[in-house]
C-alpha cells in the first residue's frame, strides 16, 4: 500500500509495470480498482498509476470534502513517485469528473506532465458557448436513470455480472455528489488551455448519454491544437463497457507522446 500526503489527507495510490508513465483519475463512482482492465492491458509497456482521490476508495479525509483539493491530491502522488525514483513526467487520463481534476493538476504543474486525456469531459473548460452545450447535454441526461447514463442497456443485459460490479464500486466511497459542487469552479479558459505546454486529447463515446459527440467536436474546433477521438458505439463509461476501444485510444496517444 502506497500513501502520499496531500495536506492533511492520505492519498492511496498503486504503481504497476514500467516504462513511460500514465496516471488514471477515476470518476464520481470509481476509485483505483475501476481501472483493472486498463492496468492489465497497459502495464506490460507502461508504468500505470492509479489513485484514490480523497473521499474515494482507500483515501480518507476527516474534514468536509471539497473537490478543489483533488488536483493537489494528484500532484502529491506524482511528487511521491518522483521522489521514490519513479517517472518524473506522466500522461494524465481523467474520466468524467476526474478530468477536471487532472486538467487543473496538469496546468498547475506542467513540468510533471507529458500529456492529458480528457475522457467524456471537457475538464471544466470555461467558455460561454461550451458551458451552455454541456448544460444542455446534462439536462437531457438527467431525465434518465443514473445507470442508463453510464452503461448501455445492451451491455447491462448481456453482462449483468459486470453491471453489478460497476454499481458496487461506488459503495467504497465516502464522498457524495454534493461534495463535488466546486469541481469546475476554477476551470481553465480556452486561451489558457490552448497555450498549455503539453498535448491534449478529447476522448469521447458516440453513445455517451452525458456529454454529446457534438459538444466534444465543438470543443475541438475551439482548441485546434487538441486531438479529438470519438469512439463508435462507446458509452460514457467506455473504460468499463468497451475497454479494448478505450485502451487502444489511450495507447495510441501514449505512443505518440512517448516518441514525440
Amino acid at each position: 500500500m502506497a500513501i502520499a500526503l496531500s495536506g492533511d489527507a492520505k492519498i492511496y495510490y498503486e504503481v504497476h509495470g514500467s516504462g513511460p508513465a500514465v496516471l488514471f483519475v477515476h470518476g464520481s463512482g470509481g476509485h483505483h480498482a475501476a481501472w483493472w482492465q486498463q492496468v492489465a492491458a497497459l502495464s506490460p509497456e507502461y508504468t500505470v498509476i492509479t489513485i484514490d482521490l480523497r473521499g474515494f476508495g482507500n483515501s480518507r479525509w476527516e474534514a468536509d470534502h471539497d473537490a478543489r483539493n483533488f488536483p493537489g491530491d494528484i500532484i502529491a502522488v506524482l511528487d511521491a513517485i518522483g521522489a521514490d525514483g519513479g517517472p518524473t513526467k506522466t500522461v494524465l487520463v481523467g474520466q468524467s469528473i476526474g478530468a477536471a481534476a487532472a486538467l487543473r493538476a496538469a496546468l498547475n504543474r506542467p513540468d510533471r506532465i507529458s500529456g492529458v486525456i480528457l475522457a467524456h469531459s471537457l475538464g471544466g473548460l470555461q467558455h460561454e458557448e461550451l458551458t451552455a452545450l454541456v448544460r444542455a447535454d446534462r439536462a437531457v441526461a438527467e431525465k434518465l436513470p443514473v445507470l442508463d447514463r453510464l452503461l448501455t442497456p445492451e451491455f447491462r443485459a448481456s453482462r449483468p455480472d459486470l453491471a453489478f460490479l460497476f454499481r458496487e464500486m461506488g459503495t467504497f466511497n465516502t464522498a457524495k455528489m454534493q461534495d463535488l459542487r466546486n469541481l469546475n469552479s476554477d476551470g481553465p479558459t480556452v486561451s489558457e488551455l490552448a497555450s498549455a505546454p503539453f498535448p491534449i486529447m478529447l476522448l469521447a463515446g458516440e453513445k455517451d448519454a452525458v456529454l454529446s459527440e457534438a459538444t466534444v467536436r465543438r470543443a475541438g474546433e475551439l482548441l485546434p491544437g487538441a486531438r479529438v477521438e470519438v469512439v463508435t458505439g462507446a458509452p460514457h463509461s467506455m473504460y468499463w463497457e468497451t475497454p479494448t476501444l478505450f485502451n487502444d485510444a489511450v495507447a495510441s496517444f501514449l505512443k505518440d507522446v512517448a516518441t514525440a
